[in-house]
Order: C-alpha cells, then sequence, then structure tokens
C-alpha cells in the first residue's frame, strides 16, 4: 500500500474504534445529568465495565457502513430501504434492544408497507439516530465533505427529516475533513458548509464550539459552558440531533482534537452521551489516526454482540474500517 493509502486506512479504523469506544464508554451515563455521574462514579475517566460494549450507536454505523462498502457512492434510498428490510424489518424482533425512538418509528413505518420518504414522517425524525451512524460516510468519502453529506441524506431518507438529516450531514463531512488531517477549525468549518447555517443544528454547534474555545483548565467548568450553550434546561428528549452533535462538536473543539479529552468531556456532560461520545471519538479519531487512542480503550473493543441489532453480531469495526479503504489496485 501506499504511504496516503496508509494513512487513509489508520484514520479509518481510528474513526470507527473512535466512534465504538466513545459509545462504550458514554453507554453508562446515558440519559443522566452530570450531577447524577459525579455522585455515582465521580468522573468518568475510563470504562465503567470489565466487558465494555457499544450499544446501537455502533451497530447501526456499522450496519450503514456495510451499505457503503456494497454500493458506494451509488447508494440509493431504494438499497437503504431494502437493508432495513432484510437486516431488521422483517427479522423477528428477537433481543431487539436499544434502539432509539427514530428507528423504531422507522420500522413501524416499514412493516405497515410505508416506503421512503414517507417512512422518515414519525414523532422522532428529528433525533441522533442518523448522526450516530454517520461517521462511516465521512471515512468513505475522505477529503469530500459535501460528498459524505450526500449520501449520508440518502440513508436518512428512510429514517429522518429535516434537523435529524442535518445532524447526520454534518458529522459526516466532519469527519471527511478529519480524515485528511484538517484542523479543528477546519473539521467545524467543514461541518457547517454542508447545513443550512439558519438551521437549529447549524446555531447549536456554533454556540458549542464558542463555548469551548474559551480557555478554561477545569474541565467541570469547561463541560458545564459547552452543556449551559447548548442543552434546553428540562426538555426531557436527550436524542435531539441538534444537542447532541453541538454537544459533540463542542467536546471535540474543548479537547483541540485530542481523543482522551474529546471522549472524556463528552461522557461527563451526560445526556445522550453514548451518541455524543461516539460521534466526538469518530472525529478525534479521524484526526489522530489509530494511534491516538489510548491502547487500554482500544484493546477492550470486541466484535459487537448484536444486542440492538441480531443481523451486526460479530463484526468488528476495525474491520469494516478496512472494507471501506480498500487497497489501491497495483
Amino acid at each position: 500500500m501506499t504511504t496516503a493509502a496508509c494513512d487513509t486506512r489508520d484514520r479509518a479504523r481510528g474513526a470507527l474504534l473512535g466512534l465504538a469506544v466513545g459509545d462504550a464508554l458514554g453507554a453508562p451515563a446515558e440519559n443522566m445529568k452530570p450531577s447524577e455521574i459525579r455522585r455515582r462514579w465521580g468522573r468518568i475517566e475510563g470504562f465503567l465495565t470489565d466487558r465494555p460494549a457499544g450499544t446501537d450507536d455502533t451497530e447501526y454505523a456499522i450496519f450503514s457502513a456495510l451499505l457503503l462498502a456494497r454500493y458506494g457512492s451509488g447508494l440509493t434510498a431504494a438499497h437503504v430501504e431494502r437493508a432495513w428490510h432484510h437486516w431488521i424489518a422483517d427479522l423477528d424482533e428477537g433481543p431487539f434492544r436499544g434502539a432509539g425512538f427514530s428507528e423504531r418509528g422507522t420500522l413501524e413505518n416499514l412493516r405497515r408497507g410505508l416506503a421512503a420518504p414517507i417512512s422518515a414522517q414519525h414523532r422522532h425524525a428529528w433525533s441522533d439516530g442518523l448522526a450516530m451512524r454517520a461517521a462511516p460516510f465521512g471515512v468513505f468519502a475522505a477529503g469530500r465533505p459535501a460528498e459524505a453529506a450526500r449520501l449520508v441524506a440518502v440513508d436518512g431518507s428512510v429514517s429522518h427529516e429535516g434537523e435529524g438529516i442535518y445532524g447526520g450531514q454534518a458529522v459526516a463531512a466532519g469527519v471527511a475533513a478529519a480524515m485528511t488531517g484538517a484542523t479543528v477549525t477546519s473539521v467545524i468549518a467543514a461541518a457547517l458548509s454542508v447545513i443550512p447555517m439558519d438551521s437549529w443544528t447549524a446555531r447549536s454547534l456554533r454556540r458549542a464550539v464558542v463555548a469551548a474555545q474559551r480557555v478554561q483548565p477545569d474541565p467541570l467548568i469547561r463541560e458545564r459552558q459547552v452543556r449551559s450553550a447548548v442543552v434546553i434546561g428540562g426538555y426531557p428528549w436527550t436524542d435531539l440531533a441538534p444537542e447532541a452533535v453541538g454537544l459533540a462538536f463542542g467536546a471535540f473543539a474543548a479537547a483541540r482534537g485530542d481523543f482522551r479529552t474529546a471522549v472524556l468531556t463528552a461522557v461527563n456532560m451526560g445526556r445522550d452521551a453514548d451518541t455524543t461520545a461516539a460521534v466526538a471519538g469518530a472525529l478525534a479519531g479521524a484526526a489522530g489516526g489509530l494511534g491516538a487512542i489510548p491502547g487500554e480503550w482500544a484493546a477492550a473493543i470486541s466484535p459487537v454482540t448484536g444486542s440492538c441489532l441480531p443481523s451486526m453480531r460479530g463484526y468488528h469495526v476495525l474491520d469494516i474500517a478496512d472494507l471501506l479503504t480498500p487497497e489501491p489496485s497495483p
């Protein structure tokens, strides 16, 4: 492989392993307030179980990556819809645990015989369910944020609308830029370049980044600043895309791209902590490559268990990263 190809594959592995690490780190803190996290664990600094496992975030990212590996830039909504039926909707419910509201709404619509884009018309089309599986599109379209945004919107047309699509596009474009070693500022600019500037997602992302850029060595105060800039106090749902994407990019910006700091900042802010940490981990992993991820964290990630999507059981994110970055022809 050429040096450039090696670099691309290393960043791809960093992005998808970073997503899985963030997901597993954040899972115990999902839907919690920072005060609840501190009361139970103090500050989370690592895995809280001996066998950390990803949630629906990692399994759905693998689902989308397998589609990309098969269809590439020719991906269509029809391909995505058929995959939802083949791998999820037409199977017995089984151990289908951990799915977000947008996924459940989509499955209900598909099982009723509705097709895209009508299948995305449910109560939670604004959720972060597309953002959580968007990183593979940035890996596939490395250095091409607009193409990453286009492809993730094709995927999202089955399950999301509006802000839900924008959240996925911002993440995909940010990862695509990070895959080239772009600066934190350039990664954020790429994310904002593909979504409407007056969208809720863009406003949340900008507010979070501005808060993150205030020099504040105390992590607790830094996290409180980013969280306060984005979270709507008292709002019960934690999986809305504008909030989760804003918090993830805020964590990435506050960490200046450092992987450990980025994911732990996301985790300790609570809310939809597995998704925000997964996105922050994908961004920082793409920017820094596989070596940016602490070795003990990387070694703890195993093939997914299929706890949410039984059809994804046994896949490892490193193998998926290699599928998206094939070796160049000799």
